[in-house]
């Protein structure tokens, strides 16, 4: 066996996540089979976002760093065989966004350790991943417990002489939810022609907007239900509900390279219409009070984490896009909530310093979930297929829909609140 038989770094009491401003402690650890000479053993713990123009590429093309703060934890000398611990500390600060991870970017933080060997020999590294959880309270977001209403009228040609017109309204009772929380959805139907309509269906969409040379969007099918059409000259009431599955949280304040946004929409698949709702989506449920975290070592509060929607930045010079669509259900089928760790390609958490029991560790954080179709503000081409592994179940398949990009925030409901303005 070599010289150093184990090298790693392990955190306090096994925690893997955190919150903006709390102290992030652990210790160094070494086991030696030979005493090993060394000039230095430091130790760092470092957060950036990093944004590529290509799906699941490794070379970032925009980077943007929050804290890189480092530690010597001994200075020249020689270690002994056997275990060694070096504990250190750092203050995580208190404007750290929450983490994050998609096909085109992420916010990732890390502690990193390294043995520095003298001339000729080879260094030692380790590092561990954490993450960082900035809840998000609903109640900050002004008029988040009013209704979400939008109403749009489509006039069509049948038989080719006649003519009529449908009326869709949509609304929802909140305007923000929490995971786990029921979405529940009215959707009003005036046919006034002579034809039945198709299907009418309601999506829950994620949209993540990433900064590179020029923003890319990365729009995915959540959540989506089905009902029947209406007949001629009828008017119909669908009311259905969406449970809300576990998904990252839409604002993510503190990074401006990355924001998430939710819509859910509701569409009639003939004749051609369909409306928009900005949805938010938190840590913190409308008119709830936050809970005071617990002192002590142990994991911090909270759920994984939730979903906020900000206004998309440059609406008006998005391409059209494409996403996955859901088509033969009549009931809510959410997709399973991912997790870092089930994520391809996602760090492992590092080794537990302590008893799983005694110490268990916080729910894990959420990544994007759903199958990914990104396109591009500017240029001519046309939608650009993602060579993400993230796909849907079999019974999904691609319908063309939307047919124009969700509309801003402040076109939907009148107003918005700056912080949560992509670029803002």
């Amino acid at each position: 066996m070599g010289r150093v038989q184990l090298f790693q770094i392990r955190l306090s009491h096994g925690r893997v996540v955190y919150s903006p401003g709390e102290p992030l402690a652990g210790a160094v650890h070494v086991c030696l089979g030979a005493p090993l000479p060394f000039r230095a053993i430091r130790v760092s713990c470092t957060g950036a976002c990093r944004v590529s123009s290509k799906a699941n590429d490794a070379s970032w093309m925009v980077e943007e760093g929050y804290f890189n703060s480092a530690l010597s934890l001994a200075d020249k000398g020689s270690l002994p065989t056997g275990e060694h611990n070096f504990p250190f500390q750092f203050l995580l600060p208190a404007t750290a966004p929450t983490s994050f991870e998609g096909p085109f970017g992420k916010i990732v933080y890390q502690v990193r350790a390294t043995i520095d060997t003298p001339r000729f020999s080879k260094d030692h590294q380790c590092s561990c991943v954490f993450y960082i959880l900035s809840p998000l309270n609903l109640n900050s977001i002004p008029d988040i417990e009013q209704p979400n209403v939008a109403s749009t009228t489509k006039k069509f040609s049948y038989k080719l002489v006649k003519t009529g017109s449908v009326v869709l309204t949509a609304s929802t009772d909140l305007r923000g939810y929490v995971v786990g929380q029921v979405l529940r959805l009215q959707a009003d139907i005036e046919n006034q022609s002579g034809k039945d309509t198709g299907p009418v269906v309601a999506s829950l969409l994620q949209k993540v907007s990433y900064k590179a040379k020029r923003w890319i969007y990365d729009v995915r099918t959540i959540a989506e239900v089905e009902g029947a059409g209406v007949k001629a000259w009828r008017r119909t009431q669908w009311q259905e509900q969406i449970l809300v599955p576990a998904l990252p949280q839409s604002a993510l304040p503190g990074c401006t390279l990355i924001h998430v946004d939710y819509y859910l929409q509701v569409s009639l698949k003939a004749p051609e219409a369909s409306v928009t709702l900005p949805v938010f989506i938190g840590n913190i449920a409308v008119n709830q009070v936050p809970l005071s975290p617990q002192p002590g070592p142990g994991p911090p509060p909270g759920a994984p984490s939730s979903v906020v929607p900000s206004a998309p930045p440059q609406e008006e010079a998005e391409a059209v896009a494409r996403h996955p669509h859901f088509t033969d259900k009549r009931h809510s089928q959410p997709l399973p909530p991912a997790t870092f760790g089930a994520a391809s390609g996602a760090p492992e958490p590092c080794p537990q310093g302590g008893s799983p029991a005694s110490h268990p560790l916080p729910p894990a954080l959420c990544i994007s979930t759903g199958a990914t179709v990104p396109y591009f503000a500017d240029g001519s081409g046309g939608p650009v297929p993602t060579t993400s592994t993230s796909v849907l179940p079999p019974e999904y398949s691609l319908w063309g829909h939307p047919y124009e990009a969700p509309p801003s925030y402040e076109q939907s409901c009148g107003s918005a609140d700056p912080g949560l303005i992509p670029g803002s």
